[in-house]
C-alpha cells in the first residue's frame, strides 16, 4: 500500500492495535476521519490527548478518576462494609449501573492467567489485603464480583482463601452470569439477580 500517503498508514496502523478493530475496521476509522469535519477530528485528538493527562488511578480501590480519592470512594453515603472485589474499572461501571450496589471496589487490574504470564503478584492483591487488615471491624463483607471464566474463577479461589483467615463473610456474585462472558456486557437485570443472589465462597 506504497501509494497511501504515510500519515494515514500510520493511524491505520494504530487503529489496528485497538481491541476488536481489524485491518478493514482500521481503515474504515480512518478515512471517516478524513471526510470529517476538521474541528470533528481535533476534538477527537484532545480527547484522546486527555484521557491519560487528566486521569489517575484512585489510592483507595485503584480504579480510574480525575480526583483521588475517586468520587465512588469519597461519597459518604456508600456502605464502607461491603468491597466488591472487580478485574477492571470497566466493571465497577457495569455494576453502578444496576443502581443496586451501594458498597465500596477494589480493582485488582487483571486476572491470574499463566497463559499469559500473570501471576497473583502482578495483580493488586496485597493492597486488597492490606486494606482489609487495616479496615478490620469496619469491613464486613467481600464480595468476589471476577468474571466467570475459568481465570476469573481460579483468582477468586485464591482470593477466597488468602481472605478466609481473617474471618469476614466471602461472597461470590451468583451465575446470573454465562460461564465465560464479561461484566461489561451483562445487562443490568442479570447483574442484579448476580448481586442479590451472591453465596458464600
Amino acid at each position: 500500500m506504497n501509494f497511501i500517503p504515510q500519515s494515514v498508514q500510520k493511524l491505520i496502523e494504530e487503529f489496528s492495535k485497538l481491541p476488536g478493530i481489524g485491518p478493514r475496521s482500521a481503515q474504515r476509522l480512518t478515512f471517516y476521519l478524513l471526510k470529517s469535519q476538521k474541528g470533528e477530528v481535533g476534538s477527537l485528538g484532545k480527547a484522546i490527548s486527555e484521557l491519560q493527562e487528566n486521569l489517575v488511578f484512585c489510592s483507595k480501590c485503584y480504579s480510574i478518576s480525575e480526583s483521588d480519592p475517586c468520587k465512588i470512594c469519597s461519597d459518604p453515603s456508600r456502605d464502607p462494609s461491603k468491597i466488591c472485589v472487580v478485574e477492571e474499572p470497566l466493571d465497577i461501571l457495569a455494576l453502578e449501573k444496576t443502581d443496586h450496589y451501594d458498597g465500596l471496589y477494589h480493582v485488582l487490574g487483571g486476572v491470574i492467567s499463566p497463559l499469559e504470564g500473570i501471576g497473583p503478584q502482578d495483580l493488586r492483591i496485597k493492597e486488597l489485603l492490606k486494606n482489609l487488615k487495616e479496615n478490620n471491624g469496619k469491613i464486613k463483607e467481600v464480595i468476589l464480583a471476577t468474571n466467570p471464566s475459568l481465570e476469573g474463577e481460579a483468582t477468586a479461589m485464591y482470593i477466597a482463601k488468602l481472605i478466609k483467615p481473617l474471618e469476614l463473610k466471602v461472597t461470590r456474585i451468583a451465575r446470573g452470569l454465562p460461564m465465560g462472558g464479561d461484566l461489561e456486557y451483562a445487562d443490568e437485570v442479570t447483574l442484579i439477580r448476580a448481586l442479590e443472589e451472591r453465596r458464600d465462597y
